[in-house]
């Protein structure tokens, strides 16, 4: 259990929050987040490289030229591996990167992952209704009060999107908003601070409590 402090639009401490989720051991918890983010990012390839061998290749069907008496080495074919505009000897072809992982696994990693990164999580009151406009400005502002410095890479976890805040972040180039039940092992271990809401937190709770 983790207790912090929860603070309101204008930066104050407004309450205490507390974290309650179970966690991987400390012996296996960074193997288990380690493989979690190892799938994540290799099922986000594509695997669509390709290249094509020299039967792939168009023309190369002629004998160059005759197989003796020019003084010039042995050609079959203009589309061989060793000639420029040939085929590519080993090349990539489309592949599937998907790596598995049982479910409780994932949840106990995105759980663990979060839990690590109580120290740069900052709980904040609901402040969506702050906002009669989307304003930049307003939400930088919010965010220095909070003890954020402007420079660092944000986490912005809400409940469920909002429009008025969708709107008034989308043009910070450090901040990332994702709603609570999309939480995902490499956005929880690449931002320098998570900001989460009190209902988020809660969401975050019973979303991911088994």
């Amino acid at each position: 259990m983790v207790d912090c402090v929860v603070k309101n639009w204008q930066g104050e401490e407004a309450g205490r929050a507390t974290i309650e989720l179970r966690v991987a051991k400390e012996e296996t918890a960074s193997h288990i987040v380690h493989r979690a983010l190892v799938r994540q990012m290799t099922n986000a390839r594509q695997g669509t490289a390709s290249t094509k061998t020299r039967s792939e290749v168009r023309g190369g069907g002629r004998k160059p030229w005759r197989q003796k008496g020019t003084g010039r080495a042995r050609a079959g074919s203009i589309r061989s591996p060793l000639w420029r505009g040939g085929g590519v000897i080993f090349g990539p072809k489309p592949r599937d990167f998907n790596l598995k992982m049982n479910r409780k696994e994932r949840r106990l990693a995105l759980r663990t992952a979060f839990a690590s990164r109580a120290e740069d999580l900052i709980v904040v009151e609901d402040f969506s209704e702050q906002l009669s406009r989307p304003k930049t400005k307003e939400m930088t502002a919010a965010i220095a009060r909070w003890g954020i410095n402007p420079e660092a890479k944000i986490l912005l976890i809400l409940p469920e999107k909002h429009e008025l805040v969708y709107l008034s972040v989308r043009n910070l180039p450090k901040l990332k908003l994702i709603v609570a039940n999309n939480l995902n092992v490499r956005d929880l271990l690449t931002a320098d601070k998570i900001v989460t809401t009190s209902s988020a937190l809660a969401k975050i709770q019973e979303v991911y409590s088994d």
